[in-house]
């Protein structure tokens, strides 16, 4: 209980300073987005938080709209703009999540808030990831990003959580800072984006959903 106040008053400080701080790069951003990419300037898309609860989280759009002139579908790699992977490989596009992170709804440090889909496909073991409030950065983000496989970056969420601590947080934002730099594992091989997860055809999909229920916090309101 005492790590996790620390935690919640880091976060709260972290995120006023940083949205104060980051004020100027922020109007940059956006009017950047805005020139290059068009209305909206902000991405919204409602995420599972702690105990698969939803919330809306934001962040800078890097993608054109998915359709184009007569509704013809457009791929990934063709709606990322030059823009759009300049942002994603500064990670300037997460800057608004610290908004999330000062309501609560996220942590500076946790695992990445996925999809709602997904969550009927986790098997119990990867449904422990919602154990924890998601974060803007993780263990999985410093140790492959997506570069690696959907079970391993579950497998390190897991890890995270079942091994979290102040000083494991410290490390992981000091090294998301040097690999920020580095911009290393920004999209999977062959992709411009990460592909979606697919299930495990070992697992049925209502087992995730009976092992948030455990978790004690999750409202999932069926498949959306």
């Amino acid at each position: 209980m005492r790590c996790n106040w620390l935690k919640r008053t880091i976060d709260i400080i972290a995120a006023i300073v940083g949205l104060i701080v980051l004020a100027p790069i922020l109007i940059v951003v956006a009017a950047a987005v805005r020139f290059s990419i068009g209305a909206p300037v902000l991405f919204r898309q409602t995420r599972p938080g702690l105990g698969g609860k939803p919330f809306v989280m934001f962040k800078f759009r890097t993608m054109a709209n998915a359709t184009f002139g007569d509704n013809q579908d457009r791929s990934d790699k063709e709606r990322l703009s030059c823009l759009g992977r300049f942002l994603r490989a500064a990670s300037l596009d997460e800057l608004p999540g610290l908004w999330n992170v000062l309501r609560g709804q996220m942590s500076l440090v946790g695992p990445r808030p996925l999809l709602e889909k997904y969550l009927g496909l986790y098997t119990p073991f990867q449904a422990r990831r919602h154990e924890v409030k998601p974060g803007i950065t993780g263990w999985a983000q410093i140790n492959g990003r997506n570069a690696i496989t959907w079970e391993k970056k579950f497998e390190l969420d897991v890890w995270y959580v079942e091994n979290q601590s102040l000083w494991l947080d410290l490390k992981i934002l000091l090294s998301t800072v040097i690999r920020v730099f580095c911009r290393k594992n920004i999209n999977a091989a062959s992709f411009a984006t990460m592909p979606e997860f697919q299930a495990n055809c070992k697992f049925e999909k209502h087992h995730a959903t009976e092992c948030l229920v455990k978790v004690g916090r999750q409202r999932v309101s069926g498949d959306r």
